[in-house]
């Protein structure tokens, strides 16, 4: 949606128009946050539901993207009817409560650690070891986004991405082609040079803004606009065949990682060409793997969900409408999901069981949420 150039348009698709609330976007960040939920269970046969095991990307892609279309979308509108001030101080204030709902979580989450494994078990499994045995540095760490246990590890990024918003706005509402050209090339730097942002004690962050935020910006620039300019590519039908051709090949070399029998319709040449495929640096077959979802799903799903909504789709809605609490909600679930299969049981019907669980436990929270938002008036949620 273009909030700097209203006047280029004679008519503006339903979900382009003020505001209006594109729900697909809350759909699938709910649906996300179930995917990531499941993922995060260690040894979780329901992990066979969701894309990590079926494509190069997974929903940490999805998440991102969504979160820098929202951006624009909330921010890019707040400009034009409240101005600069209220853009900045926005911005800021929700790098904020995504840095202090990450500090929250690590106090929660090594509580829970410390009540349940007195500090030795499950410390390997949620990376909190180094924490157990130099606590000090682990705090200014954390509190500098240097230190960060497993499933948290994500916060700092989108921390460092919303306190770098409101100047990439500036920059996309003057010159959105060359800003996304410059997010591109600073992305190319990862790849070639391995650029990243020092962390302790791995070295760099896991999710490595540099890489990440080609994402956020290529969804922000999206929103801003850009959805205009690649219409006709999106639209056309040799891109939709190629797009579930990559599907299919990524589909096939995920599943050769399970099945061995499947190596032989993989070339050599091609093996050396796609690997390693690096996660925390947004390898380029994760990237266009997102780009090829994006394309078939954008494609296949209507853009409007105001009508009769399926309770499942209502469900996705509400995490989708909390996200970072059901986020940070749902990195706890899932640590004592582990906790269930490892004490008690590991068995299908166990791991069925905490998922279910789980997600229904996220649902009734995030519905709680919502009406709570609902009766006091706040802005929407951006992460």
């Amino acid at each position: 949606m273009s909030k700097h150039q209203p006047e280029s348009r004679k008519a503006s698709p339903p979900h382009e128009k003020k505001g209006y609330r594109d729900l697909r976007l809350d759909a699938c960040r709910g649906l996300a946050l179930w995917f990531i939920f499941i993922d995060h269970v260690p040894d979780n046969t329901l992990a066979w539901l969701t894309l990590r095991n079926y494509g190069f990307s997974d929903t940490s892609e999805v998440f991102v993207f969504v979160s820098g279309y929202t951006c624009m979308l909330a921010y890019g509108g707040a400009l034009e009817d409240q101005g600069w001030s209220t853009v900045v101080t926005r911005a800021l204030r929700r790098s904020l409560e995504i840095y202090c709902a990450f500090l929250l979580l690590l106090v929660a989450y090594i509580a829970v650690i410390w009540l349940v494994g007195g500090g030795e078990r499950f410390v390997d499994e949620t990376n909190t070891g180094f924490f157990f045995k130099n606590p000090g540095e682990a705090i200014v760490r954390a509190a500098l986004l240097q230190y960060a246990p497993v499933n948290t590890d994500i916060l700092p990024t989108f921390v460092l991405l919303h306190l770098a918003f409101p100047p990439l706005l500036w920059l996309l509402m003057r010159i959105p082609v060359v800003t996304l050209a410059a997010s591109f090339l600073l992305y190319l730097m990862v790849q070639l040079q391995s650029w990243h942002v020092p962390a302790w004690p791995s070295g760099e962050l896991y999710f490595n803004p540099f890489a990440f935020q080609l994402l956020f910006v290529f969804g922000a620039w999206y929103a801003g606009g850009g959805a205009d300019l690649i219409r006709p590519l999106v639209e056309a039908r040799a891109t939709l065949i190629a797009a579930m051709l990559y599907l299919a090949f990524s589909l096939i070399v995920v599943l050769s990682w399970q099945f061995d029998i499947l190596n032989i319709l993989i070339p050599d040449s091609v093996t050396k060409l796609i690997y390693p495929i690096y996660k925390s640096h947004l390898a380029p077959v994760r990237l266009l793997h997102f780009l090829a979802l994006a394309v078939v799903v954008s494609r296949l799903t209507p853009p409007d969900l105001h009508g009769p909504v399926r309770p499942f789709a209502i469900a996705m809605i509400r995490c989708g409408e909390n996200s970072l609490s059901m986020y940070c909600f749902g990195v706890l679930l899932s640590f004592a999901g582990l906790v269930v299969l490892t004490d008690l049981s590991a068995s299908l019907m166990a791991q069925v069981a905490v998922s279910v669980i789980g997600i229904a436990i996220m649902v009734l929270a995030a519905t709680i949420a919502t009406w709570e938002a609902q009766l006091d008036r706040r802005g929407p949620k951006l992460f």
